[in-house]
């Protein structure tokens, strides 16, 4: 072999070639020898050092490429070679031994951790969505992935992993984790009875209603009595309350009193309550009729919804917030004035209601937004909903607890500093219609 030959025609799978190939001025003819599959370990590990990115890309990319170079890549300043890095570490994961790693498999881990800590999201959502079910993961891995500060890195980790123990749950629940993340470890395949007593104490209210809906979820009957005292000012909660499996007779009895008619059928209509419980619900259905709180076993007319407040021996209905949003906004008269003095009084349930009234956007929606603490998201809620920017940033601050340093301010003063576009895609994100 003479160093005169064109590089480019050079076999790159010849040691020879290939060692004349790796110092030619032309990237692309280094590139050749950085995928190919049978160069030499020696030659890879000299050209992951390589001026151009192009070329350490194919170099983390090739399989073949000795652990010692992946980890010198794993600190690359080009996100694009350590995101190609991140989807062949994370590939080999399932191959690794369980117990007793070889040197070049603490290599692995050791590159794993690395890009966990790297300050490309991609990268570590490439990582999340790899490891997420690998029941021989890396504990220090998943554990750091769990405690990412972006819900799409730390999401599907803390929903799916076998590796997180209740241990660790229980600590990232009181460390205040990013907002969505407790409604994903909620959704876990099995939820411990402390893990979901945790959540119940949490006052997130999209977490509670995961955990309601989630089967499988062992939450005491303690703890259920405690969601339940909460639960008339939490409607979501009401559907997968009244279909919790298992659903004690005094649990069902009390939600017989206050849940909407509809809920208040499917409740009578459930065949695996015990006697008691049927007793019971059949009892608290009579209490109603007898106050006229609900339409339940009358043909007639629509569902009334109301639950009862004794005062003075009289009893004194109380309209639901999103049945007294959408009476109001009827007569018009669910103002931004109206909701503002809402806000400042606390009453959170009416606020949420009123906005998904006007903005014409199921309830869920709306909380799903709120709970997010995403000021843009929040901001469009608000604009679809007809309100003016200077009311978008109270409801930052008062409803979904924005802190002021982060919340969106007024353009100009007084217009909503991004474009309706903009607003519409935040909208459709959340499964919004926008056309």
């Amino acid at each position: 072999m003479t160093r005169s030959a064109d590089p480019a025609s050079l076999d790159p799978s010849n040691f020879e070639a290939a060692k004349v190939m790796v110092q030619s001025a032309d990237p692309a003819v280094r590139r050749r020898v950085a995928e190919s599959p049978h160069v030499r370990p020696e030659l890879l590990y000299f050209l992951a050092r390589d001026a151009a990115s192009e070329v350490r890309q194919a170099i983390a990319t090739n399989a073949g490429t000795p652990r010692q170079a992946d980890l010198m890549l794993a600190k690359d300043a080009e996100e694009a070679v350590r995101g190609a890095l991140a989807h062949k570490i994370a590939s080999l994961v399932p191959d690794l031994a369980a117990d007793q790693l070889s040197q070049i498999e603490r290599m692995t881990v050791e590159c794993l951790e690395t890009l966990a800590r790297d300050q490309g999201t991609e990268i570590r959502v490439t990582l999340a969505e790899a490891l997420k079910d690998l029941p021989n993961a890396p504990h220090a891995v998943i554990n750091t992935l769990a405690r990412d500060a972006e819900l799409q890195v730390c999401g599907p980790v803390l929903q799916h992993s076998p590796i997180l123990t209740e241990e660790d749950l229980l600590d990232i629940i009181l460390s205040g984790p990013v907002a969505g993340a407790l409604s994903c470890i909620a959704g876990r395949k099995e939820v411990s009875a402390s893990v979901a007593d945790a959540i119940a104490r949490s006052d997130d209210e999209a977490a509670v209603t995961a955990l309601l809906g989630n089967a499988s979820a062992q939450i005491r009957e303690e703890t259920l009595d405690r969601i339940i005292d909460q639960a008339p000012v939490h409607e979501p909660w009401h559907a997968p309350l009244v279909r919790r499996p298992k659903l004690p007779a005094r649990a069902a009895a009390r939600l017989a009193s206050f849940v909407a008619d509809n809920l208040l059928k499917v409740l009578q209509e459930r065949t695996d309550l015990d006697p008691e419980a049927v007793r019971q619900v059949a009892e608290s259905v009579r209490t109603r009729l007898a106050k006229g709180g609900t339409d339940a076993a009358r043909p007639r007319g629509g569902p009334v919804d109301l639950w009862g407040d004794e005062a003075a021996g009289e009893e004194k209905p109380v309209e639901r917030p999103t049945d007294r949003a959408a009476r109001l906004n009827k007569e018009g008269k669910l103002t931004e004035k109206l909701l503002e003095g809402s806000l400042a009084e606390g009453d959170r349930a009416f606020v949420m209601a009123g906005l998904a009234e006007l903005a014409g956007v199921p309830l869920g929606t709306v909380d799903r937004i709120v709970t997010t603490h995403s000021p843009r998201a929040v901001t469009a809620l608000v604009w679809r909903a007809g309100l003016t920017m200077r009311f978008a940033r109270q409801v930052q601050l008062r409803l979904a607890q924005i802190p002021p340093k982060s919340a969106l301010n007024a353009r100009e003063g007084v217009l909503y500093p991004m474009t309706d576009d903009e607003m519409r895609w935040q909208l459709e994100f959340f499964g919004v219609e926008t056309k």
